[in-house]
């Protein structure tokens, strides 16, 4: 009977840590990192040096040019050089803080998109950069770039369908903020110390053992829900702006797949050191029969 009931514990804990795991991981992650209008900053600041968001810039800024630019068959060549002026401009300080700007107000979206009544895009506004980009070529007399208009032209990190769906989960997220996490430390505490006094250091052993899986099919869980939710967002994203929202998504993601890491060294070492120390251990009878002199 106790055999039986230390294998259902067991499974029990298998269970609980494979799904607190990724709800832990999610729900600090929004709390602490997509809410916080620093952090997210600091996640998308250096964006601006990628090539991926360069180019998607670069880009934006020669379309919109050419819209108003008509040279004959000097289109294509026109284009071209715009473009590679307006990349070469993706390298200076006044794009830096001109893309911060703009991701200061892209954060906006993001708290209203996320956690508002009405489904809405979440865009970053390249109008900030570009108008920065047209000074800097009219000052350097760049043909045509007086034409450049200044507008609103932003590149889609989700869409409205997509912000409609995550909606109801990110808001239980948020309101569950870093208690799941605390409570996975406090549950795997307790119960590693009650194991040990209750059942010995074997008992202990194969409980960590047991934890280390449940920690390891957890990691698993979240590196799937981050992979699946990447493809999910930019399914719907217009191809032209995908390359830069996938910058975007994956270095907002980024303390995640570092907390999967941290997790996962975790898991195998309690998995791992659990086995080995059991097998290594004195068995019961021999470690916990009284000796009579």
């Amino acid at each position: 009977m106790r055999t039986y009931l230390s294998a259902a514990l067991s499974a029990v804990l298998l269970v609980l840590l494979t799904v607190l795991v990724p709800v832990s991981a999610l729900s600090a992650w929004v709390d602490l990192e997509l809410d916080d209008t620093d952090r997210y900053l600091a996640a998308v600041s250096p964006l601006a040096t990628d090539p991926d968001v360069r180019s998607t810039v670069a880009t934006l800024v020669r379309d919109e040019a050419m819209k108003n630019i008509d040279v004959g068959p000097l289109q294509e060549t026109v284009g071209q050089f715009l473009h590679e002026t307006a990349l070469s401009f993706t390298t200076t300080e006044a794009f830096r803080r001109a893309w911060d700007s703009a991701n200061r107000a892209a954060h906006r979206e993001v708290t209203a998109a996320l956690h508002g009544d009405d489904g809405q895009a979440v865009t970053i506004d390249l109008a900030p950069v570009i108008e920065e980009v047209k000074k800097e070529l009219v000052g350097n007399g760049v043909p045509f770039a007086d034409r450049i208009p200044v507008r609103e032209t932003s590149i889609t990190v989700l869409s409205p369908d997509r912000a409609d769906e995550l909606r109801s989960s990110f808001r239980w997220l948020r309101y569950c903020s870093i208690w799941p996490a605390v409570g996975t430390v406090v549950l795997l505490v307790l119960v590693l110390g009650l194991t040990l006094l209750r059942g010995g250091l074997r008992a202990c052993l194969t409980t960590a053992a047991v934890a280390g899986a449940g920690l390891l099919l957890g990691t698993a869980l979240l590196r799937i829900a981050v992979a699946v939710g990447r493809a999910r967002v930019l399914d719907q994203v217009p191809g032209t702006d995908r390359e830069g929202a996938a910058a975007v998504y994956d270095a907002l993601t980024a303390p995640l797949r570092t907390t999967v890491w941290v997790v996962l060294l975790v898991g195998a070492v309690l998995a791992v050191g659990g086995l080995v120390g059991r097998v290594l251990a004195p068995g019961r009878g021999r470690a916990g029969r009284p000796h009579h002199g």
